[in-house]
């Protein structure tokens, strides 16, 4: 399977999926660790992706939404944005609906 259907497969199988880069114990960069921690206080079950585990995957997920960096969410197979966008939409409660509908 090549990286855009893994990514496709991913997306579209999982309610909540965060690309980043480590983990959500152990976050790799600040905007991930940013983008967990929203997420964590939104009470959000999501499925993380370690960029950093497989190339091909940490290429393919920039092409596959046309987004240049890294983290990114995605909810009911639908790219919301990296770390900024999150920000701005949970302090506007927009994220927290969103999050709640998925």
């Amino acid at each position: 399977m090549d990286a855009q259907a893994k990514i496709k497969e991913t997306v579209t199988s999982n309610k909540v999926v965060l690309y980043m880069k480590g983990s959500p114990k152990f976050p790799q960069c600040g905007f991930s660790n940013v983008a967990t921690q929203i997420l964590d206080a939104c009470g959000a079950e999501f499925v993380a992706v370690d960029v950093l585990q497989d190339m091909d995957v940490r290429e393919g997920i920039k092409q596959y939404a046309n987004w240049p960096t890294i983290p990114q969410l995605y909810v009911k197979g639908e790219f919301i944005g990296g770390a900024d966008i999150m920000r701005s939409m949970y302090q506007s409660g927009e994220l927290q609906t969103l999050l709640s509908e998925a």
